[in-house]
Parts: C-alpha cells; structure tokens; sequence
C-alpha cells in the first residue's frame, strides 16, 4: 500500500463517522500522490503526512447562555487549531445547527493550504458552535457570544490564533466576541478580524471574499484569451461571498442572472438587482423568494434547481457539497465554461471529477474563496502597525493576492505534468510551503 493509501485509511480509521474530513483528506492527498510517491521515503521517515492530517489541538467545550425566557441553553463550541508550520492558527467561527467536529476539522484542514497559497504568514484553524442565530434577539445572540468568547478566550491571541467570521458570525457577532475578549484580557489587539472600520477592522475585508472569487476567475480567463465581459453568471447562495461576487461580476461586465438561499432560488433573465439583495439580506435579513415582490417579471423557484439555469460561469458560493454529479452534469449540457468556488469544498468529489474530465475550468475553494482569508491578514498586519489603510490599497493588494495564487496554482500543475488541473495546482502549491516549514521545525 502506498503511502497516501496508508495515511487515508488511518484518517477513516482513527475519525469513524467525520466523512466530510475524510472527503477533504482524501482529495487533497490524491492530489498530492504526485509530489508524496517523489519523496515517499523523506516524508516517511520524519511522519510528515501523519502530522498533518492531525490536529495540533481541538478545544471543546460547553456554552451555556440565558434565553429572553429565562430558560438557561447549552450549546456546543469548538476550536479546532490544525497547523501553526507557517504562522498562527486563522480560520473562520461558524455559528450553525450543521456545526460538529468533524466539519470543524475538514474546514481547519482546508484552511491550512488554503491560507498558506495566500503567500502570507498564517496557520490553519476553525472553530464555531451548533448555535443558531437565526431567530434570535440580539440580546440572546450576544448572551451566548460573550459566553462562549469566555472560554474560548484561553486558547487565542494576536500571535497564537486569530479567529474571523464564516456562516452565522457576521458583524455583529464578531463585535460581541471582541468585546468580550477585551473585556476579559484587558487586551486590545488584533485577535479577531472581520471588525468594525471604527475599532480596527479593514475595509474591503466585507467585499473581499467574493471580489477575489471574481479576480481569479478574470484571471483564469485571461490566460484564455477572455473575459468577463458579456458572460452569463449563475450564483448560489445570497450571503455575504454571493452578495459581493455578484457586485464585481456585474463591475466587470457579466450578467448576474440567478441567486438563492435554502429556501429556494430567484432567476432574473434581465440580470439580479443587487440592491434588492442587498436590502433583502443584509438589512432585512430576509428569504430571496422576497425577490420577486420588488420585481415581478423575475421567478422564484421553492427548493434544488438553480444548476439547471444554462450560464457561461457558475460560481457556488453557499455550502459544502451543495453541489453533486447531477448538477454537473446539468451545467455542461446547459454550456458551463467555467466554475470557481466561492464555498468551501461546494462541490462533491464527483462532481469535481467531473469538471476535469469534461475539460470545464475550475478553481477549487481554497484558492478561489482565500480572499477572505488574505484580507484578514492584511487586518492583522494593520493592526500590528496601527494603521488603516485606504479601500483602494486594500483593494489592490487583494487583486495582487489573487493573480499570485493563480500563478501559483498554475505553474505547480505544470511543474507536475497535469496543466490546466488547478485541484492539484492548488492542492501541491499550498502543500510545499507548509512541509517545507514542518521539516525545518523539527518534530512538532
């Protein structure tokens, strides 16, 4: 048995029940056969590959918190710190009902190679709690938020772990954890990012998820001779990484014409109203089928279906796994050029399959969606300086963040004679720099 047959079969083995880890595990190794079989005995030797597959530390821990009834609930948290090789851990708290260890650790692990293509120094983490914020007051949301930063507050700091926002942590539950962080360590420092522009965040950091999705994906088009000009955009999601992916897809010529959430989806032939969206989700907080009442001539669709809408580009910016070999297939037939993932791992390991076989151009999350991540560390680095730097030299150093994990993506898949595979591109790029950082630290 090869090496990374070995090191798969421990994951399932010694993580019984965690299968979006092993799916994340086994991918990324798969890629890698390439790199680990040309160094199989170095990588023995010094166990690199059974170090990386396991956490450095998972903190978990119980968050008790009083609702508007007066009835005390108990929640779950955790904090998974999965490899500090190339900087402290930095990863995302998600706050869902969806929300176990084994998510956390397929997140952690994802974010480290992730991070480590973003060129910049950070490790990989990922934390969060089944807490719903949905439905809740903010007072309720706040009660459970300063509980939970009460523990969690042991285990991070601007040198060790610095925790950012994902699903169900938006500004206002960052604003309650670094509140309750300052108030606990009498500390103000860069611990948390995703931070109000009036207490040390950065701008660009809400636009820059989706923004660098788009800026990779102008990047990819390029190297074709093409562009976003006049193409024909399909989006999942309406959160955060779908609002602003759609905002720069729609500045650099393309047509936007559907959108969704959980409930359902909305398809506008004329292109999406982005300030209806807007409106809808950021300031109401509510459903997209809303969508329809502010324009009529739009449809909204109850459930699965969005992947059957005929595109140029389809940009998943929703879940995990969200889409399957069905909805893969449905793309191609309705003309897909190209796919990039805005979610983490959105796309099943078949329908990824799929996407290489069939010659569709596709950037994985990890170096599709890092603009988030690489402008958070570009918050750190600000608040190191104490300084704040203007939106347009955010801006361009996300761009320039973006073009580089492009060319590193690229220029590894050619290194190892799969060109154009930009899974494995993404996959060996991230990996060299973090095993080259762990070999020369010892056994750590």
């Amino acid at each position: 048995m090869s090496y990374v047959d070995e090191i798969y079969a421990r994951v399932v083995e010694q993580n019984p029940g965690e299968k979006e880890f092993h799916q994340a595990v086994k991918e990324v190794l798969d890629s890698l056969r390439l790199v680990i079989d040309a160094n199989e005995e170095e990588y023995r030797k010094i166990s690199l590959l059974e170090r990386l597959v396991e956490p450095e530390r998972i903190i978990s821990f119980r968050v008790p918190w009083v609702d508007d009834n007066g009835k005390v609930q108990v929640n779950k948290g955790y904090r998974v710190q999965f490899n500090s090789a190339i900087g402290p851990y930095k990863g995302g708290l998600r706050l869902h009902p969806s929300v176990n260890q084994g998510i956390l650790k397929f997140l952690g692990f994802e974010q480290i190679f992730k991070n480590s293509l973003t060129g910049l120094p950070i490790g990989g983490g990922k934390g969060g709690s089944n807490f719903d914020p949905k439905g809740k007051s903010d007072r309720e949301v706040m009660a459970f938020c300063q509980s939970f930063m009460t523990e969690l507050s042991k285990y991070i700091g601007a040198d060790e772990d610095v925790p950012a926002g994902d699903i169900g942590v938006g500004a206002r539950e960052i604003g309650y954890f670094y509140g309750q962080y300052k108030r606990i360590t009498g500390l103000y420092e860069g611990v948390l990012t995703g931070k109000g522009l009036t207490w040390g965040g950065s701008l660009v950091r809400t636009q820059a998820t989706g923004y660098g999705l788009v800026y990779i994906v102008d990047e990819m088009l390029k190297h074709v001779n093409d562009s976003l000009e006049g193409k024909t955009v399909v989006i999942s999601g309406s959160g955060n990484v779908a609002i602003y992916a759609c905002e720069k897809a729609q500045q650099l010529g393309a047509k936007v014409v559907a959108m969704n959430d959980s409930n359902g989806y909305v398809y506008d032939a004329d292109g999406i109203k982005l300030d209806v969206v807007k409106q809808i989700k950021e300031v109401r907080r509510g459903r997209i089928k809303e969508y329809v009442d502010a324009v009529p001539t739009a449809k909204y669709t109850a459930g699965k279906g969005i992947w059957t809408i005929p595109c140029d580009i389809a940009l998943p910016c929703a879940t995990q796994n969200e889409l399957d070999l069905e909805d893969a297939k449905a793309l191609k037939a309705n003309g897909v050029k190209l796919i990039a993932e805005g979610a983490n791992m959105p796309s099943t390991r078949e329908a990824t399959d799929f996407y290489l076989e069939n010659g569709i151009m596709f950037m994985p999350g990890k170096a599709a969606n890092a603009g988030g991540v690489a402008t958070s560390a570009l918050e750190m680095s600000q608040n190191s300086q104490r300084l704040s730097w203007s939106f347009e030299e955010v801006d361009a150093k996300l761009h320039d963040i973006m073009t580089g994990i492009y060319a590193k993506v690229a220029d590894a898949a050619k290194r190892y004679g799969v060109e154009g595979n930009f899974v494995a591109g993404a996959n060996i790029a991230g990996f060299e720099k973090v095993a080259e950082a762990m070999k020369a630290q010892g056994i750590v």
